[in-house]
């Protein structure tokens, strides 16, 4: 099998795992730079060109599309799904998980546990906004941040409200949650592959750190979920439409709560604190499952 993935960093451990799983069963993966690839959006005749030349068939893509470059990213493998190549995670999938006031939207419909959230456009609406969630501590999320950044905990209602104003004075979109206390600064990430939770790892933030990305020096180690907490990452990551996907969750008092769903979740940590070939999970799935125009959603959102 011919496989794409669509990544600007051929050297980060996730995509050189995905490579070497690839081979090791047999198959080509060629890693492809998202930013250098233009399209022919021609009737019935989808073409995609890669440093000046058109790129020929591939069976399957792997979609690794860096957050600062969805929209082109997703242009890119929407492209690719037109041409009848099996996507890892559909466009659209991918889509509702970078969009967390969305996903937050979807998951809620679907009945999936969440902290309070809250949402407005007007900076006037903030004492409001406050109450809704409960009140401080709470947690202050930019639409668009990644890896724990554009995250704030606000310790009273008075810098609640300060941080608030200022990032809607400056025209920028956030979430407000309340905060989980009792998780302690851990989180728990849940690998969903096909169908099937095959990894899970307990994320505890370095001292001093309410979030617990690996980025900012948090720590990792392997955890036994319960059945409720595996049936929560599971539900979420089919409320998105996501076949691969990390499901972070916090351990509330009244259950499992859902914080992000990450459509391109790293495999270090979760290896590394598994022992899991968590790459050649993914890589066997994709094979199994790739046939010709078999993308579920034809561009629905």
């Amino acid at each position: 099998m011919k496989i794409a993935m669509l990544a600007r960093n051929p050297d980060l451990y996730s995509h050189q795992r995905l490579k070497q799983a690839a081979e090791d069963r047999g198959h080509e993966l060629d890693i492809i730079n998202t930013l250098r690839c233009y399209m022919n959006i021609a009737s019935r005749r989808p073409e995609v060109y890669y440093n000046g030349e058109k790129l020929g068939h591939y069976d399957a893509v792997i979609p690794r599309i860096g957050a600062s470059i969805t929209f082109y990213g997703l242009a890119v493998l929407r492209q690719f799904e037109m041409m009848g190549v099996y996507p890892l995670n559909e466009s659209v999938a991918i889509g509702r998980s970078r969009d967390k006031l969305r996903s937050m939207q979807l998951l809620a419909r679907d009945g999936i546990g969440l902290p309070v959230t809250t949402f407005a456009h007007d900076a006037k609406q903030t004492e409001e906004i406050l109450a809704l969630a409960g009140g401080a501590p709470l947690v202050i999320k930019l639409l668009e941040g990644t890896q724990g950044i554009g995250v704030v905990l606000a310790d009273t209602n008075r810098s609640a409200k300060s941080v608030i104003e200022a990032f809607r004075g400056a025209n920028v979109n956030i979430l407000v949650q309340e905060f989980i206390k009792e998780a302690g600064g851990t989180d728990i990430r849940a690998i969903v592959v096909g169908g099937k939770v095959v990894a899970a790892m307990q994320r505890t933030g370095a001292e001093g750190e309410f979030r617990s990305n690996l980025h900012r020096g948090g720590t990792a180690k392997t955890i036994k979920i319960s059945p409720e907490e595996r049936s929560t990452a599971l539900r979420a990551a089919k409320s998105l439409g996501l076949n691969v996907c990390g499901v972070d969750m916090l351990r509330a008092n009244h259950g499992p709560v859902v914080m992000e769903v990450n459509s391109s979740p790293g495999l270090e940590g979760v290896e590394g604190a598994t022992g899991l070939d968590i790459a050649g999970m993914i890589i066997d799935f994709l094979v199994a499952k790739a046939k010709p125009h078999a993308t579920k959603t034809k561009g629905k959102g």
